[in-house]
Order: C-alpha cells, then sequence, then structure tokens
C-alpha cells in the first residue's frame, strides 16, 4: 500500500468491523446500531465496516452459477459488492432511528483504490478525504467493506475475508492505532471452538501466528488484513459482538519473553487450524516428453497457492492449492486434468491440518509429533510442508476436523492443575 496519509487535524478515530454473522437479521442488525451509538457518543470518531447479512454472499454467487456455468469475474464482483452496500444502508437506517447522524458510503466512495484485479484485488491506497469530511461534521461513517474501485474506475472485490482488510487499512489511512473486528466468537482460540470442545481462548497473539492461524484456515481474521496491520503497528482486537467482554489482541510481543516461552510450551505451538478446500497437484515431465510446467503455473495463476515444491530440474513440481476464491473449483479440476493428461495427478476433495506457531516449521520434533498424532487415530497424511511459523498434514476433506482435534491433543491439552505447565494467559 503506497499512500495511506492521515491528516494532521484528524480526531481520534475508532474503527469497527461488524461480520456477517453480527448482521445476519434485523434484530441483531439493530443490536449492532445501538452498540455503534454506544462508542460514537463517547465522543470518538466513529467508522463502521460491514460485510454482507449472513449468507447473503454465497446466496449471489449460487444465484449466479444457475445462471452461468463460467460466471465472468467482472459481473460476478458487481453482483457480489451489493450485499456490503445493502448493509450500510440497513445499519444507518438504524442509526437514524436510534438518533444518531450516519451516512452509507461504498467502497469507492470512501476511497478505496485497488488493484485491476476481479474477485481478489489489492489494496492499493487509500484516500479517505471523505470520510475525514463526515467525521469532522460529527457523522458516524459507515464503510462497505470486501470493495473497492481499481485505478482503472473498475469495480473490484477483495477476496473472502476482504472486509477485515477494508478495516485495518482504513484504520492505517485514518490514524487509528487499533482496529475492532467482531464476529460470533470472543477472540482466537486454540481451535475452531464449534470443532473442539476443549480449545481455550488466546489472550494475545503475535502478527506472524494470527497471520499463519488465517492462511491455514482461522476464520476469525483475514491473513491480508493482518498482514497490512503489521506493516503499520496497528493492534487488531477480535471481540465477539453480542458475548463476553473477552478479547484477543493482535500485536508485536516482546520477543525475548516469547523465545522464553517457546522453550517450555508445547514445543512453540500457538494454535491449531483446518481448511476444506484443497487440491493437491503432481505434476512430472519424463526426459523424454515436453516440459509443459511454464503452462501449468500459468493455468494456476490467480489461485491461492499454499505450498509448492520444484523439484527435479525444474521438470517435477508439488504444489496445494486452496480453491476459496476460485469460482468453480470442479471446472479447474477437469481443465487441468483434460490438459496435461498424464504428466499431471490432480487429487481434489483435501483439507489440512496444521501447527500454528512461531519458528515451528524449523523444529524436527514438531514434525515428528504432528506424525505420532496423526497415526493415533489411525489417520496418515497424504503430504506434509512446513514453513517458518507452521506445520502442515495434508488429509481426505472428510478427515479434517479428527486431524485437528489429534493436534490439539498433542500440543494444547494442558493439565491446568500443574502448576508447573505453562498456560497461554502467561503470555500477557
Amino acid at each position: 500500500m503506497k499512500s495511506i496519509v492521515p491528516r494532521p487535524a484528524q480526531p481520534a478515530v475508532v474503527v469497527q468491523k461488524f461480520g456477517g454473522s453480527s448482521l445476519a437479521t434485523l434484530d441483531k442488525l439493530k443490536a449492532v446500531a445501538a452498540k455503534v451509538l454506544e462508542t460514537s457518543r463517547r465522543g470518538k470518531g466513529t467508522v463502521v465496516v460491514v460485510s454482507a447479512m449472513g449468507k447473503t454472499t454465497d446466496g449471489l454467487l449460487a444465484q449466479a452459477r444457475e445462471l452461468s456455468a463460467s460466471p465472468t469475474a467482472r459481473e460476478l464482483d458487481i453482483l457480489l459488492s451489493t450485499g456490503e452496500r445493502v448493509s450500510t444502508a440497513l445499519l444507518c437506517l438504524a442509526l437514524h432511528e436510534l438518533g444518531g447522524d450516519a451516512v452509507a458510503l461504498s467502497g469507492s466512495q470512501a476511497g478505496i483504490i485497488t488493484t485491476d484485479t476481479h474477485q481478489d484485488a489489492q489494496i492499493i491506497e487509500i484516500r479517505p478525504f471523505r470520510i475525514q469530511d463526515e467525521l469532522t461534521k460529527g457523522k458516524i461513517v459507515v464503510v462497505a467493506g470486501f470493495q473497492g474501485e481499481s485505478y482503472r474506475g473498475e469495480l473490484t472485490t477483495l477476496g473472502r475475508g476482504g472486509s477485515d482488510t477494508t478495516a485495518v487499512a482504513l484504520a492505517a489511512a485514518l490514524g487509528a492505532d487499533h482496529c475492532d473486528i467482531y464476529s460470533d466468537v470472543d477472540g482466537v482460540y486454540t481451535a475452531d471452538p464449534r470443532v473442539i470442545d476443549a480449545s481455550s481462548r488466546l489472550d494475545q497473539l503475535c502478527y506472524e501466528e494470527m497471520q499463519e492461524l488465517a492462511r491455514l484456515g482461522a476464520r476469525v481474521l483475514n491473513a491480508e488484513a493482518v498482514e497490512f496491520a503489521r506493516q503499520r503497528s496497528i493492534a487488531i482486537y477480535a471481540r465477539s459482538t453480542f458475548g463476553s467482554q473477552q478479547h484477543t489482541v493482535i500485536n508485536r510481543q516482546d520477543q525475548a519473553l516469547r523465545e522464553g516461552l517457546q522453550q517450555v510450551e508445547a514445543d512453540g505451538v500457538s494454535g491449531v487450524a483446518g481448511r476444506r478446500d484443497l487440491i493437491l497437484l503432481n505434476y512430472y515431465a519424463p526426459p523424454e516428453e515436453p516440459n509443459r510446467l511454464p503452462q501449468l503455473l500459468e493455468a494456476i495463476d490467480g489461485t491461492c497457492l499454499q505450498s509448492a515444491n520444484l523439484v527435479g530440474a525444474g521438470r517435477e513440481l508439488q504444489a496445494v492449492l486452496s480453491t476459496e476464491n476460485t469460482p468453480d473449483p470442479e471446472a479447474l479440476v477437469r481443465e487441468l486434468s483434460a490438459t496435461f493428461g498424464s504428466q499431471l495427478e490432480v487429487l481434489a476433495d483435501l483439507g489440512s491440518a496444521s501447527a500454528v506457531g512461531l519458528n515451528v516449521g524449523s523444529r524436527s520434533p514438531v514434525l515428528a509429533r504432528t506424525q505420532r498424532a496423526l497415526t493415533s487415530v489411525g489417520l496418515k497424511a497424504i503430504a506434509n510442508f512446513t514453513t517458518q511459523t507452521s506445520v502442515t498434514c495434508l488429509v481426505p476433506r472428510g478427515q479434517v476436523d479428527q486431524a485437528m482435534s489429534a493436534l490439539h491433543d498433542e500440543f494444547l491439552e494442558f493439565d491446568t492443575h500443574d502448576p508447573t505447565t505453562p498456560l497461554r494467559a502467561a503470555l500477557v
């Protein structure tokens, strides 16, 4: 992002983002309006970023696919962006009824400039002058998340979770020191609490841990949003819209403390995450056949690459793709299989379970423990890949929950009655 320059005279600003589950019904939307108005009446300039209500985006996408087997990306952007615009208008109406003064802005009206890429655009600049003017007038500004305008004047969307990115980027542009992300859970947990009952809330995470958890499937925050926050040193508070006052803060932590705790705590594992939208590609071009690897890389350009390993003098590739932002994953599988024939093995309907924490990917005991954990419940990884902050096991989609549970049991089931056992709460 090149140009996020707050005006020096801008009063203190609070940026709040509310997800689709927080706005799923009109009653919930009214409750959000009351919460927003309470913040505004404390004297803060209030900017609210909203997602589409409930499952609106999924419904619009389903309608598009009923009409077209291959809907064009540009028209999908125009269609899907309407969900967030509906939310902005309705929330403003609810605020007006409560006595608030609010204005709804689309992404382009809010000054969000993006790359010229449909379905997965990147924010390159924010010109927040309209927002600042409205704040000066004492208005609550409600901005449609997930969208912007390209430098060519095209409406674009930011991909799944893009409203988080909108909120953090606006916080940076407006000079806010933190951003509140509201959802239906009261923070970030060691695992998805809907899958693993024994998961526990984390009081604090550093940016790198949260970014990797998000990339590998944790739904509380968007990975790109966390990267924006890291670059601009903006703290993110993951909060519950209607539940407890507890939260998780994502920011920088004292590195000496972190390194000390890592020596004793679960080999450095902070949490586990899972995805259910992966494809494994195994490409091999025998010496007697033409090497079509450049063509394959071009064919998957634009998909979300989770892992790639190039071997064999550039004639062999193993790659893991996420289809989260792929409009028609089944069509992609069919096209790749038909185009590359016997040179390419495509395995679909896969998922992953990952152990995440600073430097865990460089620790051989972590990889050994992940394999032991899966074996103990009768599972076997199809493939494994590591980064500096994660160890990931690829498994069939239907085994993701079981694999996540096994990793959580292995690394994060602490005995709370044993005073020598470190607890995550010690991080703050």
